[in-house]
């Protein structure tokens, strides 16, 4: 999924590495004066119960609230009317779906970012990056909330709990400095799971994301409560995945996951800056391979350009770009 703020598209393409040519299709054209016109942050496009939604992030009035909201902010707030929201798909198939709005997720009227779906033998959850209270602003949490369907919160605000927080230094920008507490940020978390062991996982990007420190962290789920905040284990040791200058690979972040065509191989597809000084505007879309340690977490590369080999299973003229 690709958005321009404006519109919410999907692409489709017979290869992972080459998007040159892909199909795009638009999914959501928001209509003006809404709370969810401007924008548009962050799609995802989850299959539930074999049916088709994408979850997404807005706002009403392009990041930029009346003074009489700015000024209840500790900090410079725009993003202060951040929510989340449901689009349903119309059929089985996310190509030939129409989408449309089904509902606005319930984050308490809080600020609300970068929200994903984890699904557990327990149930489905909302995890979303957050704020501790409606004008705090800043730092961003990961909190979780349970849901009843992909479209509907179950928990009340004070059953939503906070599994994660910025307090290591590499997960605050410039990286090391303690008390910047206005970009420490925990955002675009994703489910991954390791198929082999069953253990599963929150990828979570840490620092500012126009940052060339911008960097993916870990939690795990070692026990059997996604609500139980003492059933998450961090990992504090630092990024898991993390720039590379010596490749020119900076800002490296807000990762997804996939397989390769036949199966057989784990791949990232995250965002990162060759310029790590040029900010939102410089940031592409790469892939690599990954792998798993032995105690079954993540084994991540280093962030780079290749070349690389193809995907197994797909066409070896489609070469990485």
């Amino acid at each position: 999924m690709f958005t321009n703020t404006e519109n919410l598209t999907i692409w489709r393409s017979p290869s992972l590495t080459d998007w040159t040519n892909a199909e795009e299709k638009a999914a959501f054209v928001p209509p003006p004066g809404m709370n969810y016109s401007t924008d548009l942050w962050a799609p995802e496009l989850h299959n539930i119960d074999n049916k088709w939604w994408i979850i997404f992030t807005a706002d009403p009035n392009m990041d930029n609230p009346p003074p009489e909201i700015e000024m209840l902010c500790d900090w410079n707030c725009p993003a202060v009317n951040h929510r989340m929201y449901v689009l349903e798909g119309s059929t089985d198939d996310p190509w030939t779906s129409n989408y449309t709005m089904k509902s606005q997720l319930n984050t308490f009227d809080q600020f609300a970012i970068d929200g994903t779906y984890f699904q557990h033998s327990t149930g489905l959850y909302h995890v979303y990056s957050c704020w501790q209270s409606a004008y705090i602003s800043w730092p961003a949490n990961l909190c979780i909330t349970k849901m009843s369907d992909p479209f509907t919160v179950a928990s009340n605000v004070t059953e939503r709990q906070t599994i994660s927080v910025p307090s290591n230094p590499w997960e605050k920008t410039p990286y090391g400095r303690m008390d910047n507490i206005r970009l420490s940020s925990n955002e675009g978390p994703q489910q991954l799971t390791n198929k082999e062991t069953g253990q599963e996982f929150i990828v979570y990007s840490a620092a500012r994301s126009d940052n060339r420190n911008y960097c993916l962290g870990l939690l795990e789920l070692v026990g059997d409560d996604p609500m139980n905040v003492q059933d998450w284990r961090k990992n504090n040791d630092g990024c898991v995945f993390h720039q590379n200058p010596q490749n020119k690979a900076y800002g490296v972040g807000h990762a997804s996951f996939t397989t390769s065509p036949d199966e057989s191989e784990n791949w990232i597809v995250y965002h990162g800056m060759e310029n790590p000084v040029n900010g939102w505007a410089a940031r592409t879309v790469r892939a690599q391979k990954f792998t798993w340690n032995t105690d079954g977490t993540p084994r991540f590369p280093r962030p780079g350009y290749g070349p690389y080999d193809v995907p197994s299973g797909q066409n070896a003229s489609m070469a990485l770009l």
